[in-house]
């Protein structure tokens, strides 16, 4: 049976990451597709699990090359997905889930139109600032850029199916874990699951 692929975006500091991780962690047959990226490691982070850090020039080589599903450039660097991952990860069944920015996102929905797509706001611009600033991780210079251009980021929610407020972090991970259930629901995933249980139910 084919996964369902998911995409989930929010401006920088909206929380998305933690929230992804423990929808992984606590979710069964769903998987995140780990992005390629030429940013530097942030502290504690590791290649090939956050995601796979890879310098400009072999970056700009995948993209000549069509390695990559989607891919942009964010402030000074630049991420993309790959699409030989994704598909062998769908093929086997596993819902992939896309952490992507938005731009990324509707390049990706082009080649699959049935992707869901999933919006995070944070609750305030309080909260986003506070949120940003307590990484610890990032010079005020950069906290401000990410603020400056979150705004803009923000207005993408407009493209997206789904939108989830990220106040309360249980709350926020119920849902999009209801999200995800309801697509495993549909009748296209349910006629696959069970077909000859359907087939047999509807015999006269």
């Amino acid at each position: 049976m084919l996964g369902s692929l998911f995409i989930i975006t929010a401006a920088s500091g909206t929380g998305k990451t933690s929230l992804v991780k423990q929808l992984i962690a606590t979710t069964n047959d769903v998987a995140v597709s780990v992005s390629h990226t030429t940013r530097a490691p942030r502290p504690g982070e590791v290649d090939g699990h956050d995601y796979h850090f890879t310098s400009q020039e072999a970056f700009i080589g995948g993209v000549k090359a069509g390695d990559f599903l989607e891919h942009a450039q964010v402030f000074d660097n630049f991420y993309g997905t790959s699409q030989r991952s994704v598909t062998k990860q769908l093929d086997s069944g596993i819902d992939v889930i896309l952490e992507i920015d938005w731009q990324g996102a509707l390049q990706v929905k082009k080649i699959y139109p049935s992707a869901t797509m999933i919006f995070i706001l944070p609750p305030n611009k309080a909260t986003l600032r506070q949120r940003l600033s307590s990484r610890g991780q990032d010079s005020e210079a950069v906290i401000e850029a990410r603020l400056a251009g979150a705004a803009f980021e923000m207005k993408q929610y407009v493209h997206f199916e789904y939108v989830v407020i990220n106040d309360q972090f249980e709350a926020a991970l119920a849902e999009l874990k209801a999200i995800i259930v309801a697509k495993r629901q549909t009748i296209e995933r349910q006629q696959i699951r069970y077909g000859d249980t359907i087939t047999e139910l509807l015999k006269a």
